[in-house]
């Protein structure tokens, strides 16, 4: 019996098998040995070290969405507040402190967030309005403008450098002390100065030392060629008397001129202001106070019924209106003014002209007197029961 030579018979002869030995399982070989190189323990540090890498970058991209989500997302605070940020605060003190006042969930993620949102900024002092609601964004934003809360403080004109001070002292958002010795009797510019709480006195002091320097110097420049006033301090020393003569605006560049003629004439001021500060100074007279004949005649430096020319100081701080009044006045021959009863003045150039209106001025006050004593006397009456005081 022959075969023919297939596939099989090209492998080599073909062993005839028992029945036990064809149901008996074929051995499985065994796996290629590993090579020393990936038995090398560098390759399992380098493995160890990749699975590491994968989970903390996984683990960080996870707090950084959570540190966003709660970096941009409203905050806990229910209504407005103020919140303060004092000089030289850092950014982890202000996370405490906003944390702790509620304003914010989580201080770790506004310090975390601070530091890639600021960079090279910084957090500015000040007093700020934190909305209800607001983020850590928003926060950090408000923190960073500088747009914190302004107070004021308000000087006008008129006012003595003295009562300045005590303005400034008295403003309970300004911190630190004034110095002890009073700047010149004019040097402060009357005005609106807004400030951030934590602003000291001092500095505010210095503005309007600043703002007053200028602004004297720039009305200096663009004055009247052929005013009798030979330098900014004197332009400062009339202005302060016009200032004290007349609150009204339209009013200030006449009464300026009444006393540039009276200068220019080589008449007396005859200022009553001026006998006010010759006797109380930079305190100022007392409401109740009237001025008395002895007063008119009282020896100062200051009583220009007494001197000649001007004061040897201002006697006020003046304002702008009242500078650009004297340094271009109305062309004028006044040399008198009266109060005119409604609170303004009527000027005269003679001396007939002007007694003529103090007359006018003292019968209007007296009507005003007598007017006003009837009315109290009425209103007392009005008030007293049928028969009172009756014996």
């Amino acid at each position: 019996m022959s075969f023919g030579r297939g596939d099989n018979a090209s492998k080599g002869p073909i062993i005839p098998k028992s029945a036990n030995d064809a149901l008996r399982p074929e051995p499985v070989p065994r796996p290629p040995r590993r090579s020393r190189k990936a038995r090398s323990q560098l390759v399992i540090f380098l493995n160890f070290l990749m699975t590491v890498v994968v989970f903390v970058t996984i683990a960080a991209g996870a707090i950084f969405y959570y540190a966003l989500d709660s970096f941009e997302k409203p905050g806990p605070l229910a209504a407005n507040t103020n919140f303060i940020v004092r000089n030289g605060a850092g950014v982890n003190e202000i996370a405490s402190s906003l944390e702790r006042n509620d304003i914010i969930t989580d201080s770790r993620v506004f310090r975390g967030m601070s530091r890639i949102y600021l960079k090279d900024a910084v957090l500015k002092a000040g007093e700020y309005e934190i909305r209800a609601g607001a983020s850590m964004h928003d926060i950090l934003e408000l923190l960073q403008s500088g747009k914190s809360i302004l107070y004021s403080v308000s000087v006008p004109e008129g006012l003595t450098v003295k009562q300045v001070f005590q303005r400034l002292t008295d403003d309970p958002v300004l911190e630190g002390d004034l110095p002890s010795e009073l700047p010149p009797e004019g040097t402060l510019m009357p005005d609106t100065y807004k400030f951030s709480r934590g602003t000291k006195r001092a500095d505010v002091l210095q503005q309007m030392l600043a703002a007053q320097k200028a602004l004297v110097q720039q009305i200096w420049e663009k004055r009247d060629d052929d005013l009798p006033i030979a330098s900014p301090e004197e332009l400062v020393t009339l202005a302060s008397i016009v200032e004290k003569e007349t609150g009204r605006a339209d009013e200030r560049p006449r009464v300026a001129s009444v006393f540039i003629n009276r200068l220019e004439k080589k008449m007396r001021l005859q200022s009553d202001p001026t006998i006010i500060y010759g006797i109380f100074g930079g305190d100022g007279k007392p409401a109740d106070r009237p001025i008395l004949q002895s007063d008119i005649e009282k020896q100062t430096p200051y009583n220009t019924y007494v001197i000649r020319g001007l004061p040897p100081t201002p006697i006020a701080n003046p304002g702008r209106a009242a500078l650009e009044a004297v340094a271009n006045p109305s062309r004028t021959s006044d040399l008198y003014f009266v109060a005119d009863g409604t609170g303004g003045h009527v000027f005269a150039e003679t001396l007939d002209e002007h007694n003529a209106n103090v007359r006018r001025w003292r019968k209007l006050e007296a009507e005003k007197a007598a007017e006003a004593a009837k009315a109290a006397q009425d209103a007392g009456q009005a008030g007293t029961p049928d028969g009172a005081g009756a014996q």
